[in-house]
């Protein structure tokens, strides 16, 4: 019996693997990308989606498939992967799922979303429940492809708006590994007042916009016990995850940051220790956003 499903992303299996192993789940069998477990669902940071209430049904035909999920609910998002035709007659069948752009800071969708695919022609497994409110677990933005210096800035709208929180105006924030700038023209759009520091120079449109301030220094040599507090700290800096764990210890243990969001980076082999001791803070969620690359993103909100 099939208690959990995890969906990695792609080329991201081998981590997931591991989470499910620390954590003492067994994994039992991959459909594609979908970890199968007959374990319940413990917590995954590197899986994009996971379904919390998987159940397998027969398909004898696509109507009565189609019948069996609508009998359940309404909205149902299709991972597909074999049986193509079969699977997109069924989908064809059920209500479509609009898997429009966001524009951000738009919430994320609200409305309840579950998940199917066939595992044979004649049986499917559905989940009505998903962690995920997306598609797959698939956060598409309608990008802005003249303001921001990089892409960077993709992760950051998608992780402000899985944490269903952002800056707003007033707000104080600071962008460690602050260059070219990104992420720093994130929290300026949306109103706050920035502090970017890099030793290397911020992009000049970004560092000309209002309320943002720079200092052209190394991040690690702050010491937060020295500094005014602020309402965000921010990092992308690229550094090892263990080097990052200890300062973002030392901003909580000072006091001077009231939410945090961080990028782990990874060289070379995943860190998974440092991972977990991320993931154990008071307060922390962990996870594989699908903007994304060999990294995960941490935050703590206040």
């Amino acid at each position: 019996m099939i208690r959990s499903a995890y969906l990695a992303a792609e080329g991201f299996e081998n981590d997931l693997a591991e989470d499910l192993r620390r954590a003492g789940a067994r994994l039992d069998a991959w459909h594609g990308r979908l970890a199968l477990s007959a374990d319940m669902p413990v917590a995954a940071p590197w899986a994009l989606d996971v379904w919390t209430d998987p159940r397998e049904i027969a398909v004898p035909s696509v109507k009565a498939g189609a019948d069996a999920l609508r009998a359940i609910q309404r909205n149902w998002a299709h991972y597909p992967l074999l049986h193509h035709r079969r699977s997109a007659l069924l989908a064809e069948r059920l209500p479509p799922v609009k898997a429009r752009a966001l524009v951000f800071p738009e919430p994320a969708p609200s409305g309840h979303l579950g998940a199917w695919t066939l595992l044979a022609p004649d049986r499917m497994l559905a989940s009505p429940n998903k962690t995920s409110p997306f598609v797959n677990g698939e956060v598409h933005f309608a990008e802005d492809r003249e303001g921001p210096p990089s892409r960077a800035y993709l992760k950051l709208w998608e992780a402000l708006t899985r944490l269903g929180r952002h800056p707003v105006p007033g707000e104080t924030c600071l962008d460690l590994g602050a260059s070219p700038g990104g992420w720093t023209w994130v929290m300026a759009k949306l109103g706050a007042r920035v502090t970017a520091v890099d030793k290397a120079p911020l992009d000049p449109a970004i560092a000309a916009m209002p309320g943002v301030s720079c200092r052209q220094e190394s991040a690690f040599g702050l010491d937060p016990r020295q500094e005014v507090p602020v309402d965000w700290l921010f990092s992308d800096i690229i550094c090892y995850p263990e080097r990052l764990l200890g300062l973002v210890r030392r901003w909580m243990e000072a006091g001077a940051a009231r939410n945090f969001v961080c990028t782990l980076k990874f060289q070379g082999e995943t860190d998974h220790d440092a991972a977990a001791a991320f993931a154990a803070i008071p307060g922390a969620q962990l996870f594989h956003g699908f903007h994304n690359k060999h990294e995960l993103t941490f935050a703590r909100l206040g």
